[in-house]
């Protein structure tokens, strides 16, 4: 079971959202989709949902084609942020009715989330706030039982406090359910911990696609003296580069062949860092630097 893209791309006026992209998203891992504004990644996950057609290449869900194709899209279920229940319908027949259409829609476990988020389940969808219309969708997602389902920013405007409660519950979802979790988001941080794989987008392209641990463990931040610092990274792979009066700091992608000299300091990057400094030797690639 799996999730291909094979050399998808789609181009909107004289902007390449998608160019060749081809991933494959295999079955039991939280995957993690990274990206700029512009990326793509909202572009990839309507392609997948055959909400959008792509200019060329193909999408398959367990080796059928998404195009018109129901039961290849019934495997899938696509958090986001667009309403697809009518205006008038309120939380609790809005359950009712997904439990109709997706056959292992758990009810009784929606209604026992709403409760723990106290989603109001009298209320029309579309009175709802930004952040019990983000807990709404949640509750979906965590309820739907699909093997793909699919978070498109799924916090949006939900506290701290419901952001870990919806964190926490997914991680327990998946431990008891294992499926396949894609997780579309600016929030890098919050996710590291969760997801086990991670795909970064940049223009359309993919710049990595890799577990996550093997991305975190295949570079460090060295930090020191200047001059120190210069010696040290001399002829390494430098994805950034930040100097603070006679302090800087680098990134390097590799793994330390030797141990630094007393002074310097060698410290494990965090996704979140990562990504930046990965942005940043783009950017200056781009620039001919």
């Amino acid at each position: 079971m799996s999730i291909e893209f094979q050399s998808v791309s789609k181009r909107f006026g004289s902007t390449q959202a998608l160019n060749q992209v081809s991933l494959t998203l295999e079955e039991g891992h939280i995957y993690g989709l990274l990206g700029n504004n512009g990326a793509g990644k909202t572009t990839l996950l309507s392609i997948l949902t055959d909400r959008l057609r792509p200019d060329s290449g193909h999408v398959l869900v367990d080796g059928e084609s998404v195009r018109n194709n129901d039961e290849a899209l019934g495997k899938l279920f696509l958090v986001g942020e667009q309403n697809f229940f009518p205006d008038d319908m309120k939380v609790k027949r809005a359950f009712q009715v997904a439990e109709s259409f997706y056959p292992d829609f758990d009810l009784n476990r929606a209604m026992e989330l709403a409760k723990e988020f106290g989603l109001p389940l009298k209320k029309k969808i579309t009175s709802l706030s930004t952040g019990y219309a983000s807990i709404f969708r949640l509750v979906l997602g965590l309820s739907v039982n699909t093997p793909y389902i699919l978070f498109d920013e799924p916090v949006l405007g939900l506290d701290a406090q419901n952001r870990d409660l919806f964190y926490r519950l997914l991680i327990e979802k998946y431990s008891q359910d294992p499926c396949t979790i894609l997780i579309s988001t600016h929030l890098i941080a919050e996710v590291e911990h969760i997801i086990d794989h991670t795909i970064i987008l940049r223009e359309g392209k993919v710049l990595r696609d890799a577990p996550t641990e093997e991305l975190m463990e295949d570079t460090y931040a060295l930090s020191g003296p200047a001059g120190m610092v210069d010696q040290y990274a001399e002829g390494k792979n430098i994805l950034s580069c930040h100097t603070l009066g006679g302090l800087k700091t680098v990134s390097i992608q590799g793994q330390p062949e030797e141990e630094p000299p007393l002074g310097l300091e060698i410290n494990r990057m965090s996704l979140q860092d990562y990504f930046i400094s990965l942005q940043e030797a783009e950017e200056r690639k781009e620039e001919g630097q």
